[in-house]
């Protein structure tokens, strides 16, 4: 052999094992980039209503009503699982639901303002 292929050999080494390892991170990068994410759902308020009314969800959902009218509302669950603080214009709140069931809610401002989240 001579010194030049014992020098490539030697290379050569190296460099596959280098090729292995860049090949095995872009395959952890991809499984890592295939986790699911967080569900989320929006409610919009306008026009004195809560839309969807009703809204079905899995658990882990993070629902978040938005109001989009131009007079205050909130959105206050009627068992007290959550309450929102009064929303201006374009202000939001969020709730994470983890728990199955029905959560009924309207608006402490217009009470007749109705609608619920179904978890299942």
């Amino acid at each position: 052999m001579t010194t030049k292929n014992v020098w490539i050999g030697r290379l050569a080494i190296p460099v596959m094992i280098a090729m292995l390892l860049f090949v095995g991170s872009s395959s952890v990068k991809a499984s890592n980039n295939d986790q699911p994410s967080a569900a989320s759902a929006e409610v919009k308020i306008d026009n004195f209503s809560f839309a969807p009314q009703t809204l079905t969800v899995a658990v882990g959902t993070t629902v978040t009503w938005t109001n989009r009218d131009d007079i205050p509302h909130t959105a206050v669950s009627t068992e007290g699982v959550f309450k929102s603080k009064v929303m201006d214009t374009d202000e939001k709140f969020s709730y994470t639901f983890t728990k199955a069931g029905t959560y009924p809610y309207y608006c402490t401002i217009h009470p007749k303002m109705t609608g619920q989240v179904v978890v299942q």
